[in-house]
């Protein structure tokens, strides 16, 4: 196992981990265990592959599987490029409502 890897945690690694997952290891620990056992220091990703909790795993490598995160499941968002931002202080279009400012005044 090395730095970087994608792996599917799931019952074979340990009984704990009744709902599969995907980890990016991040290193394998060095601290003392049982034999056939390590600790994995990594993130655990969501279904698109972005890193939600960073944890620290007991388990037995040889239940770890090479995890996969389809192109599908990778769900890129649309970015503005910095010209279609639009000036500070230029509207923003549509009609305020609410608040106080000048339209209000008066009323």
């Amino acid at each position: 196992m090395t730095a970087g890897a994608l792996l599917l945690v799931g019952r074979a690694a340990s009984v704990q981990f009744v709902k599969p997952f995907h980890f990016r290891l991040i290193r394998v620990l060095d601290w003392t265990t049982y034999d056939g056992w390590s600790w994995l220091d990594g993130y655990q990703l969501d279904e698109r592959g972005d890193a939600v909790l960073r944890r620290s795993i007991f388990v037995m490598p040889a239940g770890l599987r090479t995890g996969c995160i389809s192109p599908l499941q990778r769900v890129q968002t649309a970015r503005r490029s910095p010209t279609e931002r639009p000036a500070l202080g230029a509207p923003r279009g549509g009609p305020v409502r609410g608040g106080t400012g000048p339209a209000l005044q008066g009323r």
